[in-house]
């Protein structure tokens, strides 16, 4: 017995070892990458490297961050789809050894000898172990490992593009905060000051120096600031909320009493390697080259299923009909058996099947090249978002300081007579309208440099990074966030 289980061992091994392995190996198709960037304006190593919401130097951003890495919502589904493919893997992955079942049963009564005859009452007592097992010649089990091996990768980059998109919107969301803030500490000091013009208008058309146009214009004046202190602070109650949720918090305020003023955050001049570095950082690229190489590897699953599959199976265990004596060297019971099972005739069905896996190995390579270009395209426009809204933020600033210099000077010539109250209004509806415009573009400016960083896959480390803390993800999420399955199958 010993010895015949040894000689099938013997042969299995050495018809897996000799086994091939069908359909094509996963090669990453060849793409026309530029050599540069059109709108690059400083060379180097790419700041994507970097923790890049640092660069802020805003304490209060960097808790936010983590706080959402933590507890957002996508982030607890996008971990759980990552424990989902990780076991579809471990599921997979069994395939690649035997499968052993046991079995115990006992059985009493009596057996027909005959048509209504009943024969003596009969015992019948069973314990076996079964085993079975699939060579893999044609490399099935093989090629479905490595598709749930690459799906297993593939999540884990859709995990990665959440937590970049959920960074980018938690720094823009909170930039977008700090505008309103700004916006409605303007409209506030404007309201005040047209509260107090109003006063003054008023008690001169008491006096009869003013006509009721100029209190009548006061009053549009003030009812504007008014209306838009209203809509800011709509926005802002809004703009919390929203930030809540990412946080994975109820609606309510975002506290920010130490969190730096708009005008204190700058935008510096940054290098962004080269087009050819988006290849191997941008996560939700790894993560169409990855359903790439998953779906590559189903061509060889379907191409295998064309062929015979050859099963080993053997039982090994005792039988006997006697109980008292059931332990026995005599009733020891073995069988070794293989069977071959192929398609013969299908009506071209496993000829499909292999059609259809390399049409959708056409539209994940068509994705993946799509990805990349949209990659290609994303840099691109941040960097023209980047130049042009600091032409414009200084642009505006410029504007901001000439309307404050005009108002002063209208109301100065109208307090001494010199010109009309229309002037003045003119003058300061320029002054509130240009200091608006100016935290906006300041915000946009801002908002750019973030849409950089997130088109060039930033906040990813460094290789020499991801060698020092042991893994990808210890080396750009915090502790909190870490998936505790994350070593690698």
């Amino acid at each position: 017995m010993k010895r015949l289980a040894h000689r099938a061992a013997l042969m299995g091994s050495s018809l897996l070892l000799g086994a091939c392995m069908l359909g094509p190996d996963y090669e990453r198709p060849e793409l026309a990458v530029p050599d540069d960037y059109v709108n690059s304006v400083l060379a180097g190593e790419s700041f994507a490297y970097d923790s890049w919401w640092t660069v802020f130097n805003d304490s209060r951003l960097e808790q936010l961050i983590e706080t959402a890495l933590r507890y957002n919502k996508d982030m607890a589904i996008a971990m759980a789809r990552l424990e989902e493919a990780r076991a579809q893997l471990g599921f997979v992955r069994a395939d690649y050894y035997p499968t052993i079942n046991g079995q115990a049963g006992a059985s009493r009564g009596t057996l027909i000898n005959g048509l209504g005859t009943t024969g003596s009452i009969q015992e019948q007592y069973i314990l076996a172990g079964n085993l079975s097992y699939e060579l893999d010649l044609w490399g099935r089990v093989r090629r479905s490992n490595e598709s749930a091996r690459a799906a297993l990768l593939a999540s884990q980059e859709a995990r990665n593009v959440i937590t970049s998109q959920l960074v980018a919107d938690v720094a823009t969301g909170y930039l977008f905060l700090l505008d309103l803030d700004n916006r409605i500490d303007v409209a506030l000091r404007t309201r005040d000051t047209r509260v107090g013009s109003l006063e003054i208008i008023k008690a001169r058309y008491d006096q009869g120096t003013v006509a009721l146009l100029d209190v009548n214009q006061a009053e549009i004046e003030l009812a504007d600031a008014q209306a838009e202190l209203a809509s800011l602070e709509r926005e802002q109650g809004q703009a919390e909320n929203f930030l809540s949720v990412l946080l994975g918090q109820n609606p309510g305020t975002i506290e920010r009493v130490d969190a730096p003023s708009l005008e204190q955050l700058s935008v510096p001049i940054v290098p962004i390697g080269l087009p050819s570095e988006l290849l191997e950082r941008r996560p939700d690229i790894r993560r169409a080259e990855a359903s790439l190489a998953a779906q590559t590897a189903q061509i060889g699953v379907a191409k295998a299923l064309r062929f015979p599959t050859l099963s080993l199976t053997g039982t090994l265990g005792l039988v006997s009909d006697d109980l008292s004596d059931f332990i026995s060297s005599d009733n020891e019971a073995w069988s070794v058996s293989g069977s071959l099972l192929g398609p013969i005739f299908d009506a071209g069905r496993s000829r499909s099947r292999v059609a259809v896996e390399e049409a959708r190995t056409q539209q994940a390579i068509a994705s993946y090249e799509k990805t990349v270009l949209l990659a290609f395209r994303e840099v691109e426009d941040a960097l023209i978002e980047l130049r042009t809204y600091r032409l414009e933020a200084e642009a505006r600033q410029m504007q901001k300081t000439a309307a404050r210099s005009a108002a002063a000077l209208s109301r100065a010539r109208y307090d001494g007579g010199v010109t009309s109250y229309l002037e003045v209004l003119e003058s300061e509806r320029s002054l509130f309208r240009a200091e608006l415009l100016a935290s906006v573009t300041l915000r946009q400016q801002l908002v750019a440099l973030i849409d950089l960083y997130k088109a060039l896959g930033g906040g990813w480390p460094s290789p020499e990074a991801v060698e020092e803390a042991g893994s990808y993800l210890n080396a750009v999420l915090p502790e909190a966030a870490r998936d505790p399955l994350d070593t690698p199958p």
